[in-house]
C-alpha cells in the first residue's frame, strides 16, 4: 500500500483525511465529509477541484492558517488539504421513524440546535441510548459533527444510536410534526419539565452552550420547558438538562 492510501486509511479513523489525492478519492467515493479544511491563501492550482467537488456538494469549506492544519494532521505532510469525516454514517429521519416502528413504540427523538462542545454531544449520546432514544437530530451548519472526541464522549453507545444531520431545523420540527410528534425545547421561563405528557411522539430541543434554543426554533416547537434553579447559577450544562429531560421521558413510559 503506498503512503497516500496509508494516511487514507489511518486519518479515516481518526476523523481526519489529509493530502491531495486522499481527500480527492474520499469525496469521490461518496464518505460522509463534515467540513473541508484548506491553506489560507491557497485555494488555487492543484485544490481547485478538490474545493469545487465540495462546494458542489455543500460541504463547507475553510481556510485556516498552517499551524491549524499542521496540528490537525500531527505535523504530518498535508499538502495544504484536510478533510473532516463523521465517525459514524449518518442516517435520515425516516430511518429513526422506523427504528421507532420496529421496537412497537413511540417515537422519541432529541434535536441539538448548535452544540458546539463535542463532549457534551457524546453524553447527550450516550444517555440518549440508555433511555430508549431512537435518534438524534443535528444541523448540517454552525454544530459541532460526529467526531472522534464524540465517539469517545458516547462511550461507544454512538455504535447503536442512529444521528441524522439535517439542513434545517425548522424544517424538520415542521416534518416531525407532520409525523404527529409534539416538540418541546428545553429553555427558560417554560412550564416544569415533568408536566408534558410525553407517552407519544415526542421530541425535544437542547440548545446551544452558550446562546440556547433559536428564536427561530423555539418558535417552531409546541411549548418549552424548564427545570427550576434553586442555586445561583441559571442554566445547567446542555448534557446534563438533557439527562434530565431524557430520564423524564422514560419514566412516563415505564
Amino acid at each position: 500500500m503506498n503512503k497516500t492510501n496509508d494516511n487514507f486509511e489511518k486519518e479515516s479513523d481518526r476523523g481526519y483525511i489529509f493530502g491531495r489525492n486522499a481527500v480527492l478519492e474520499a469525496i469521490r467515493s461518496g464518505r460522509e465529509i463534515d467540513r473541508l479544511y484548506v491553506l489560507k491563501g491557497n485555494t488555487a492550482g492543484a485544490l481547485v477541484p478538490i474545493i469545487e467537488k465540495c462546494r458542489a456538494k455543500k460541504i463547507p469549506v475553510k481556510e485556516v492558517p498552517s499551524q491549524k492544519l499542521d496540528f490537525m494532521s500531527g505535523n504530518q505532510t498535508h499538502q495544504g488539504v484536510i478533510a473532516s469525516v463523521a465517525a459514524k454514517e449518518y442516517c435520515s429521519l425516516e430511518d429513526i421513524l422506523n427504528t421507532a416502528k420496529e421496537k412497537g413504540t413511540s417515537p422519541f427523538v432529541i434535536i441539538c440546535d448548535g452544540l458546539e462542545d463535542p463532549h457534551n454531544l457524546g453524553a447527550i449520546i450516550r444517555t440518549a441510548e440508555a433511555t430508549g432514544v431512537d435518534g438524534i437530530i443535528i444541523p448540517r451548519h454552525r454544530s459541532v459533527s460526529v467526531n472522534a472526541t464524540v465517539a469517545k464522549s458516547a462511550s461507544g453507545a454512538l455504535e447503536y444510536m442512529n444521528v441524522c444531520k439535517v439542513t434545517n431545523i425548522p424544517n424538520t420540527i415542521d416534518e416531525l410534526k407532520n409525523n404527529g410528534f409534539w416538540v418541546y425545547a428545553a429553555d427558560m421561563d417554560g412550564q416544569n419539565w415533568f408536566e408534558p405528557d410525553f407517552k407519544g411522539a415526542t421530541a425535544i430541543v437542547i440548545g446551544s452552550e452558550g446562546n440556547g434554543v433559536s428564536r427561530l426554533v423555539k418558535d417552531k416547537c409546541d411549548g418549552v420547558i424548564s427545570m427550576p434553579m434553586c442555586g445561583k447559577i441559571n442554566s445547567l450544562n446542555a448534557s446534563v438538562a438533557a439527562g434530565v429531560l431524557m430520564y423524564e421521558v422514560a419514566k412516563q413510559r415505564l
